[in-house]
């Protein structure tokens, strides 16, 4: 709401005297909230906005327009944009009931136009964006994004949203053989490279657990975790009657990955990683 406020003054012969300051409210006829489904974001990840509109008024408004600047934010002498639209997600909503796609110019800002909203009525925009190389992605980061309503008959009506870094481990593991091929018995190492892009370190109490089930079995097992020897029931398990392999909870550790703006702006990411190598003879295929 808007306030204004309002002083009088009295005059009489050589003497002037002012009155208390009054102040009133204009009620907006037109409110505009930005919600986004998330709260966090990772790189790569896609992000719902929900633009919602009400009209307190009787009076329809129609050729709106809404204009997102999808997060820019000023990086030296210029601006870096964080997020993309993602062409064709809009979904546009009068009084509840699906509407086709409005016009949409996808660039940056985003601008979503033709929007109407009826007399005491209500219209909803929803989107989805992708969060690019742009996005801040250290402890703390943020991305705040800002949508502008406008149009003839109105007062540009601003809504924004900030959604945060998420911190946790993001984990990723590949498994690889050598050598091949090998010699039935012959001595074969699996490697298994764990990687972590988030800004969190994989940690003791997450109790992460690999598991596998070696087929051909592997016997005369040896494990290493990044280069340190395994001992079997202190580290991990292993039934040489069946393949199956695990390690004990709370053995898989992995740092946190590293962040770097480069000059470009683009963020680079340097995952942490962690080694585990299970060597054994292997036997034939059952």
């Amino acid at each position: 709401m808007a306030q204004f406020t309002n002083q009088a003054q009295l005059s009489y012969g050589n003497v002037v005297t002012s009155s208390n300051i009054a102040t009133g409210e204009i009620l907006e006829a037109l409110t505009v909230t930005k919600t986004a489904l998330v709260d966090t974001y990772s790189a790569g990840d896609t992000v719902t906005y929900i633009i919602s509109i009400v009209n307190s008024s009787a009076t329809p408004l129609t050729g709106l327009s809404i204009t997102d600047n999808l997060g820019a934010y000023t990086f030296g002498a210029g601006e870096l944009v964080p997020l993309d639209y993602v062409d064709g997600s809009v979904k546009y909503y009068i009084d509840g009931v699906l509407q086709a796609e409005p016009t949409v110019s996808a660039g940056a800002p985003l601008v979503i136009s033709g929007i109407t909203v009826n007399g005491n009525g209500s219209t909803i925009v929803a989107y989805e964006a992708s969060v690019n190389s742009f996005a801040p992605l250290g402890i703390d980061s943020s991305i705040t994004n800002t949508a502008t309503l406008a149009g003839a008959g109105i007062t540009p009506v601003e809504a924004s949203e900030t959604i945060t870094v998420a911190s946790t481990p993001i984990i990723s593991i590949t498994k690889s053989i050598s050598p091949v091929p090998v010699a039935p018995n012959g001595l074969v190492s699996y490697t298994f490279v764990i990687e972590n892009r988030g800004n969190t370190p994989l940690v003791a109490t997450d109790n992460a657990v690999i598991t596998d089930i070696f087929d051909p079995i592997l016997s005369n097992l040896s494990v290493t975790f990044n280069g340190t020897p395994w001992e079997e029931g202190v580290n991990y398990t292993y039934n040489e009657a069946t393949g199956e392999f695990a390690s004990v909870p709370s053995q898989i550790v992995v740092d946190a990955g590293s962040y770097q703006q480069l000059p470009n702006g683009a963020w680079s990411i340097t995952p942490g990683v962690a080694t585990l190598v299970v060597t054994g003879n292997i036997g034939s295929i059952a």
